[in-house]
């Protein structure tokens, strides 16, 4: 155990290079400790990360709950954490704000989140000239979705149509670790499931360094998405994105607007509990547990939380699943 100004670091979440101990988060002088901001493909490299996603609140009141959680959630070591963009206005203020109190005051890696929606490029060059001098060196580049009650993006004028758009002006101009998003069950839009990954591969040709996955409930989808991405000679790692039940309500809305399939054995469960968000809520653990378990005995590179700004429920598949690393920090 290493003891710094910012709290213990066990020497699991270490490397240790001819007596210099190199951790796995930001630069930073901590007292006898330098810990280096690092890109997340460089961390992937090194350890398989267990990381959590937060979304901004819609009033800046909400923004102490937040960093709440993630306080609550640092007790497990993550790797990284990420933090939505909010569709407008105040919201992506409130994304810029998280981010940078993350960067300023945690020694977590925090990944932002950049949309194509409501902004052009020099107001996306503003965004990112922001992130860049506060030292943020991580961004998942993305289209983002249609406006609240269209069907269709449109941008606007000067800005990106495309995520792999928004990607290559990044990549080009920039020197941020870019990770991208990617569908096993495929993107609603797309056509057909090989159309879906040829815009994948256009991704990682345009600069991804990793691709992170729309949630999920059966290991098959993705299982099967990263022996076709393979076979598309998509090399990148393909880190899974997993959503613990919270209740059935809201993960039948999230199904229906992502295109995600519910198996058979979780849509009864759902069925089961439709009446009990608590009850709903122990079930999603158990649920996530498993699914977690068989992706990580797999060899998945990695496991990327939608926590919804909650910590109840990842907390309690984390210590069911006792990963090395990534233990409680009493």
């Amino acid at each position: 155990m290493i003891r710094c100004r910012r709290g213990d670091f066990p020497l699991s979440r270490a490397t240790i290079f001819a007596g210099t101990i190199t951790f796995y988060r930001r630069a930073e002088s901590v007292g006898s400790c330098w810990i280096p901001s690092l890109k997340i493909k460089d961390i992937l490299t090194k350890t398989r990360p267990v990381s959590f996603e937060f979304f901004p609140p819609r009033q800046a009141e909400g923004i102490p709950a937040v960093l709440e959680t993630l306080d609550e959630l640092k007790q497990y070591l993550p790797d990284f954490v990420s933090v939505t963009y909010g569709a407008g206005g105040s919201t992506r203020a409130f994304t810029e704000e998280i981010t940078f109190e993350i960067k300023r005051n945690t020694d977590v890696e925090v990944m932002a989140h950049l949309t194509c929606v409501g902004q052009n490029k020099e107001e996306l060059d503003e965004v990112l000239s922001r992130l860049q001098e506060e030292g943020v060196e991580n961004i998942i580049a993305l289209r983002g979705d249609p406006p609240k009650g269209t069907t269709e993006f449109v941008p606007v004028e000067g800005g990106f149509q495309h995520a792999t758009d928004l990607l290559h002006h990044v990549v080009s101009n920039y020197k941020f670790g870019v990770a991208a998003a990617c569908y096993p069950e495929g993107h609603t839009e797309s056509v057909d499931l090989d159309a879906d990954l040829k815009y994948v591969k256009m991704k990682v040709d345009n600069g991804a360094d990793f691709l992170v996955t729309q949630l999920f409930y059966d290991n098959r989808f993705y299982f099967d998405f990263v022996e076709r991405a393979r076979a598309e000679g998509i090399q990148v790692p393909i880190i899974p994105g997993v959503l613990p039940v919270l209740n059935s309500a809201q993960v039948r809305r999230f199904t229906t607007l992502s295109g995600s399939k519910i198996p058979l054995d979780l849509d009864k469960l759902l069925d089961k509990y439709a009446d009990s968000d608590h009850s709903a809520r122990d079930m999603g653990v158990e649920y996530a547990t498993a699914q977690v378990r068989e992706l990580w005995d797999s060899g998945v590179p990695g496991v990327h939380f939608y926590v919804l700004n909650r910590s109840y429920s990842v907390s309690r598949i984390l210590d069911n699943l006792q990963i090395a690393g990534h233990q409680r920090q009493d």
